[in-house]
């Protein structure tokens, strides 16, 4: 494997020059954006490189359990942060859907796909990677999700309360709302896995190619991967909708539409 210098590095921000200047020259006004994302990339992508060269080494386990609650608190919250309505407790339901969705299919992988015993020697080298991946597509599902919810019951409310007046229950009124949430929040995994190989090569696959590994045995840990994205996205989606649901809506079958609030 080739080995990056700062030089290399340096080669490809220059790139990133070349957008900002695009920005500026079609006053996008988007180029302190892309700095700032810029600069977040690398700091950010530096610092958990230190962190897991230390955890790689250290291998123990409450560090490593930290550190997977550590990333899964952030991308609960920054499922939420991208949601442009909100309601009371979408932080507490978009915590339960992400933990929910992402350690339950972590942990079906790390004990029914791969056996511990070929993982417990360095257990933080196949955790903290899965565990990553899997929270990146995940809060997106779920991000688009909870906002299509509640922009789907604001659009649709007048429908959504004479449905409920002509005695249809909380369920039937939301339905179609409740479909669209979902299917906006599976979609775009959906449409990543219809191209997978064909117009994109994926990270996982990608960075073992690299590495050297055998592009057949890179795709065979890229199938698997799409298949445990695809179910924590669809599985995160799905509980933060219907938890989304159970808080807008209440036992007396009544819309709580002043419930929901639009940010800035």
């Amino acid at each position: 494997m080739y080995d990056l210098t700062p030089l290399n590095i340096a080669l490809a921000a220059m790139l990133v020059l070349v957008n900002g200047i695009i920005s500026v020259w079609l006053k996008l006004n988007m180029e302190k954006r892309l700095l700032l994302a810029s600069v977040r990339t690398v700091v950010q992508l530096l610092l958990i490189g230190l962190i897991l060269e230390w955890i790689f080494k250290l291998s123990w386990w409450p560090v490593i359990a930290l550190l997977m609650f550590t990333m899964t608190l952030i991308a609960s919250l920054t499922a939420v942060q991208r949601s442009q309505r909100r309601f009371p407790g979408i932080w507490l339901n978009s915590m339960v859907a992400v933990f929910a969705s992402s350690w339950l299919v972590s942990g079906f992988a790390l004990t029914v796909i791969i056996p511990p015993q070929n993982w417990s020697a360095n257990p933080a080298q196949y955790l903290i990677p899965l565990m990553g991946m899997i929270l990146g597509n995940t809060l997106n599902g779920i991000s688009l999700g909870l906002d299509r919810l509640s922009e789907e019951l604001v659009m649709r409310r007048a429908e959504v309360e004479l449905k409920l007046t002509l005695g249809a229950s909380r369920s039937e009124a939301a339905r179609e709302a409740l479909q669209n949430a979902v299917r906006s929040g599976m979609t775009p995994i959906i449409n990543s896995m219809m191209v997978v190989g064909l117009v994109s090569l994926p990270g996982l696959m990608t960075g073992q190619i690299l590495a050297g590994a055998s592009p057949l045995e890179s795709v065979k840990y890229q199938i698997v991967m799409m298949f445990l994205i695809v179910s924590g996205t669809g599985l995160g989606t799905v509980i933060s909708v219907l938890l989304g649901y159970r808080r807008l809506f209440n036992s007396k079958h009544q819309f709580l539409f002043d419930h929901i609030t639009r940010v800035g």
